[in-house]
């Protein structure tokens, strides 16, 4: 009888115990599922947010490889020969009569080959996003680009002002009153060169921007 008895206080010892473990279980189900869901969402608002900058950086991108192709275009066609003058003897100006113009026309068109170049890298980052090796390649590549369309358009930029303006000191000038055609050309060539120079500036930020948020 006293086995029995024992037995009967066993018993519902074990269902008490067991009735609070299925009890507490569903509350720390219920604790984890909680906990996990705040990071997903942050996680996905930065998967937007680098998404969104690497599209930006494609347009721009885009934008940018029409500059340069223009000024590339607009200074390597930039000649043009006064009509009045016999066949033996004209006056005529064409860019790669001076230097800086030449030197222009090689820089714009090597800035031109690499965006279009760099555009698979863009493309690459929309996909990935959290990419870091691919926007740090057009982060440096951009930078050397700055420099090297920046030079050019701004030793062609006075130039063309010596053209339209002269130099009463050096005895240089003004040949913009005859060369109207030629002069239309550089100048819109160097307006060219220097939107290309504000545009890869932009994709320098956004590529800093989109590597500072991988911190």
């Amino acid at each position: 009888m006293e086995k029995s008895e024992s037995a009967k206080i066993d018993i519902p010892a074990d269902d008490q115990t067991s009735r609070e473990r299925k009890g507490k279980a569903p509350l720390l189900g219920g604790g984890r599922g909680l906990s996990l869901s705040a990071p997903v969402g942050v996680g996905g608002g930065r998967y937007t947010k680098k998404r969104g900058i690497a599209i930006f950086d494609l347009v721009l991108r885009i934008s940018a490889v029409a500059a340069a192709l223009g000024a590339t275009v607009a200074m390597g066609t930039a000649d043009q020969t006064l009509p009045f003058f016999t066949q033996f003897f004209q006056f005529q100006a064409s860019y790669d009569d001076l230097p800086t113009f030449s030197f222009f026309v090689i820089a714009m068109a090597i800035v031109s080959a690499y965006l279009v170049l760099s555009i698979p890298f863009s493309i690459v980052c929309i996909v990935r996003p959290h990419a870091i090796a691919p926007r740090l390649l057009l982060i440096i590549f951009d930078t050397l680009a700055v420099t090297l369309a920046t030079s050019a358009s701004g030793a062609s930029a006075a130039i063309d002002y010596l053209a339209h303006n002269g130099s009463s000191d050096a005895n240089w000038l003004a040949i913009c009153q005859q060369f109207t055609d030629f002069c239309q050309k550089t100048s819109g060539a160097v307006v060219a060169g220097f939107s290309t120079v504000v545009l890869l500036i932009f994709l320098v930020v956004l590529s800093a921007i989109a590597l500072r948020k991988h911190h």
